[in-house]
């Protein structure tokens, strides 16, 4: 912690048993706080087992479109970090009105719980996607959002609802990170340099779909670091701000030769297939380096390095076939609906 800052000692995450709060959470502890952590376990309960400091991690099975019970839960709760959505297009698109409900619908009701207690911080997980495809290189905070997707117009829309005004006494944030990627203990294998990775190690070779396109990248462990700094930073310094996040923006090919690269054994192969999907996105992440000082430790090198030796250590198993590692396919079989899950 940065000497001086104010400490939110008790901080919610809303869909904290994810991707990145599998990350995110076990960093908080370090650090101090109290987590509670708010999700529906979708992909098992094995994902803080064993994590230090579990005497200050309190898990809630909760359905985040449920206002009553979110509200019951947070009480006595200095900060929020809203992580919970249906992430990415093809889950999405697999069911709208799911998609709908979660990451737009029940946004309304999570900003009325965490205003009945008067939360201070709320820091809201949105997505560089929100720009759409830009043909300037240096995407910022300032430039008109024209987002191409349902997933991407529902995150700018529940940007618009922080932005009405209505919550003046919340310190609100606006985090929009670029694609995350590195070993984590709810690992995802279904974004890029993840995905790449994991073909690489298993069947020794690399599709790549155009390859031109851009795509920035953020190791997920400077990702928790980033939360940790907006929940450190002074009030002054985020309430009503826009943040990119981002490290590196490089092409789908530049990635794959750093996959073969990490590997190293020169037995992956990289195959360029014609794809239509031609959308590329590049962020500029200045302001947050600027404004809060964030300085990223990490680079793709490194995920695909900690991706390998989880892989090689017997942590991933099963990688083109489990289910677990595929928000996709995770959904499909449980073959979610919309109505509550409690």
């Amino acid at each position: 912690m940065s000497p001086g800052r104010p400490l939110f000692k008790k901080v919610a995450i809303t869909g904290g048993a994810g991707y990145v709060g599998s990350a995110l959470v076990p960093h908080l502890l370090q650090e101090g706080y109290d987590v509670t952590v708010m999700d529906l376990y979708l992909y098992g309960r094995h994902v803080f087992k064993g994590v230090e400091h579990a005497d200050r991690l309190h898990e809630v099975e909760v359905d985040i479109r449920d206002e009553t019970a979110v509200a019951r839960h947070l009480a006595g709760v200095d900060a929020v970090i809203h992580l919970a959505c249906v992430s990415n297009d093809p889950s999405f698109e697999l069911n709208p009105a799911l998609g709908r409900s979660i990451n737009y619908d029940a946004f309304r009701g999570l900003l009325r719980a965490v205003s009945s207690h008067r939360i201070k911080r709320f820091i809201y997980a949105s997505s560089s996607s929100v720009y759409g495809v830009k043909e300037e290189r240096d995407v910022h905070e300032d430039m008109t959002c024209e987002p191409l997707t349902d997933y991407s117009k529902y995150k700018l829309l529940c940007e618009d609802l922080l932005k009405q005004g209505r919550w003046r006494d919340m310190e609100w944030v606006i985090l929009r990170p670029a694609t995350v990627c590195g070993w984590a203990p709810r690992l995802r294998l279904d974004l890029t340099v993840n995905t790449l990775t994991i073909h690489a190690l298993v069947r020794k070779k690399i599709t790549v779909f155009g390859g031109s396109q851009l795509r920035p990248n953020i190791h997920i462990q400077d990702m928790a670091a980033a939360y940790g700094l907006l929940l450190e930073a002074p009030r002054e310094a985020v309430k009503g701000e826009t943040f990119n996040i981002g490290t590196q923006n490089c092409s789908v090919s530049e990635i794959a030769d750093i996959v073969r690269s990490e590997i190293g054994d020169g037995s992956v192969t990289i195959v360029t297939e014609p794809t239509e999907d031609l959308r590329s996105y590049h962020i500029n992440s200045d302001r947050i380096r600027r404004t809060l000082g964030f300085k990223p430790r990490w680079t793709i090198q490194d995920a695909v390095r900690s991706l390998v030796e989880a892989y090689r250590a017997g942590k991933v198993h099963d990688p083109l076939n489990n289910i677990s590692y595929y928000n996709i396919k995770t959904m499909q079989a449980l073959k979610l609906e919309e109505g509550l899950y409690v």
